[in-house]
């Protein structure tokens, strides 16, 4: 069974979902870069930021409980 991992966010009327397979964090951190840089989509650069962020934390967490 392979391990899929979800980020989403709710802004307005929109629904951004993003998932991917570990160890493809950059690709996803390249298309929320693509996403914000479109000017025709409400995902921002902000947007962009909290979702590499939770990204960020969800990793580091995930290596606390490796060290264990």
């Amino acid at each position: 069974m392979s391990v899929i991992r979800q980020l989403s966010l709710v802004k307005g009327g929109d629904r951004f979902v993003f998932r991917y397979p570990p160890g493809h964090e950059a690709e996803v951190i390249d298309a929320f870069a693509e996403l914000a840089d479109d000017q025709e989509s409400q995902f921002d650069w902000f947007d962009a930021a909290v979702l590499s962020y939770q990204m960020g934390r969800r990793l580091e967490t995930e290596l606390d409980q490796i060290a264990r």
